[in-house]
């Protein structure tokens, strides 16, 4: 088996991962030797994960959710995926503002 998952950092911002052993991987994040992205904002809380079969499922699946925006991944965390497709939408204006 193998997991999608969603860490919420202490400065309040989201790190996304997967693995094959989820709570190997949460014991080495929290003494900060998982990653170099949140060994500087411990302490990590897991919010979400999606569990597969197959470990290049859940990195496909980790690398689609990286390039999510923040509002797109606290929808997912929050569990509503209804609100997905919209969040996707790039917004485009007729007259953009101008920028002095």
């Amino acid at each position: 088996m193998a997991w999608m998952y969603i860490l919420k950092c202490s400065d309040d911002s989201y790190y996304v991962g997967s693995t094959k052993n989820l709570d190997l991987r949460m014991t080495q994040h929290q003494s900060g030797k998982g990653s170099r992205y949140t060994s500087g904002r411990l302490p990590v809380e897991l919010v979400y994960g999606e569990e597969y079969d197959r470990v290049s499922d859940a990195y496909y699946r980790e690398k689609q959710v990286q390039n999510w925006g923040r509002s797109k991944r606290e929808a997912l965390i929050d569990g509503k995926p209804e609100l997905l497709s919209a969040l996707a939408k790039k917004k485009f204006y007729k007259n953009p503002p101008l920028v002095e």
